[in-house]
C-alpha cells in the first residue's frame, strides 16, 4: 500500500512516495538523489514522537504512518548532526486581524 511522507528541512519539504515496507535506508538513498547530501550525513527524526529513524527497521516497525512529517537534520563538519530547523510558513498566513480597522 503506497503511502507519502513529508520531508521538513529549514524551508524545504520533499514529498516522499513510498511503500510501509521500506525501511529509512531507502528514503535517505532517495533523498540522496534529491539533495545531493550522502546517506551517512543524513538523520531522519520522526516528528510527533521525536525518535530517530534506524536505517535497518521499516517505516511501518518505527510507526511511520501515511502523511508523516519528518525531520531532515545533516552531519555538521565536527561530525555531530544539525538541530532540527523547520521554518513554519507563517509569513504565507497573515493574521485576518491586521487587516481589520
Amino acid at each position: 500500500m503506497a503511502m507519502y511522507i513529508r520531508v521538513k528541512r529549514s524551508k524545504t519539504t520533499y514529498f516522499i512516495q513510498c511503500d510501509p515496507n521500506e525501511t529509512t535506508l531507502d528514503i535517505k538513498q532517495r533523498l540522496h538523489t534529491i539533495s545531493d547530501q550522502p546517506v551517512n550525513d543524513q538523520r531522519l527524526i520522526l516528528m510527533h514522537t521525536g525518535e530517530i529513524l534506524e536505517d535497518s527497521k521499516s517505516l511501518s516497525d518505527q510507526k511511520v504512518e501515511n502523511d508523516a512529517v519528518v525531520a531532515l537534520t545533516l552531519r555538521k563538519d565536527d561530525n555531530e548532526f544539525e538541530d532540527v530547523n523547520i521554518v513554519r510558513p507563517n509569513d504565507f498566513y497573515p493574521s485576518r486581524d491586521a487587516d481589520s480597522h
